[in-house]
């Protein structure tokens, strides 16, 4: 009798560990290698309007198989959980690329994102494309979900399909690798006097991209803008941002697609 219940009771713990586990890797293993393969593969350095960016071509994008794949497994792949804060980080930053891409090659060719809206409905309000078997915007995935994980690097990592956008990791982000791939986000997008950071140390100033403006309040509590990005720049150039005398100014916003 003790025999049949210890058995029973490690054939329950088995199952258990098997549900668990089974649980764990639904939610985490979405496998974003054909995003990593495409990226690599229609995705290169480019001049456009005299700002250097990883330009895409969506139009061979659009053709590729890989990517009505990619589009096809999201919209079925079941959002049961997420084990941790950042799989749901790796995630939804992936996500939001290929979708905005995606919102590109739905309406090739256009010169700016922003012509895939109308007149009574932007673009970021626009179904995207579906995730998990819900359709999603730019808008709900950026504001809904991402910005409300607090992590102010997220906007140097989501890509809106233009010039003045960070540029377009040629790799896809992975658990793994995040964090690191998060700081170098920040540290290539602020070296890039075009449309990141450029300090005129003569007249005091220095010149933002306007994302920093608009999300200024999700820098608030790790110390500001300035106090953040501090951290991400040479010696010298953090010496400057720490001036309480320096004026910001903003860059304008090149809305142009970041195609080729």
């Amino acid at each position: 009798m003790k025999y049949k219940i210890f058995t029973r009771f490690l054939q329950s713990l088995v199952l258990g560990v098997f549900l668990v586990f089974g649980v764990c890797f639904n939610s985490e293993a979405f496998d974003f290698s054909d995003w990593d393969t495409l990226v690599k593969k229609h995705v290169a350095p480019k001049t456009v309007d005299g700002v250097l960016i990883n330009a895409v071509d969506y139009f061979n994008l659009n053709k590729d198989p890989l990517f009505s794949d990619l589009v096809s497994r999201l919209s079925s792949y079941s959002l049961d959980s997420f084990e941790s804060r950042k799989s749901k980080l790796t995630f939804w930053i992936n996500v939001y690329n290929i979708l905005a891409a995606k919102m590109i090659t739905d309406h090739y060719p256009i010169e700016s994102i922003q012509d895939a809206g109308s007149l009574f409905k932007s673009v970021w309000k626009q179904g995207a494309g579906k995730v998990g078997g819900k359709e999603r915007t730019l808008n709900d995935i950026e504001h809904k979900i991402l910005r409300k994980m607090n992590e102010p690097r997220i906007h140097v990592a989501i890509v809106c399909a233009s010039v003045s956008c960070p540029d377009l990791r040629l790799e896809a982000y992975t658990l793994e690798k995040l964090n690191e791939q998060l700081d170098d986000q920040m540290e290539k997008f602020l070296q890039s006097r075009e449309k990141g950071m450029k300090l005129d140390g003569k007249k005091n100033r220095v010149y933002l991209s306007s994302i920093f403006n608009w999300f200024e309040e999700d820098f608030d509590s790790k110390g500001g803008v300035l106090n953040y990005i501090s951290q991400y720049v040479p010696a010298e150039e953090k010496k400057a941002l720490n001036n309480y005398k320096l004026k910001i100014l903003y860059m304008d916003y090149n809305w142009k697609i970041n195609g080729r």
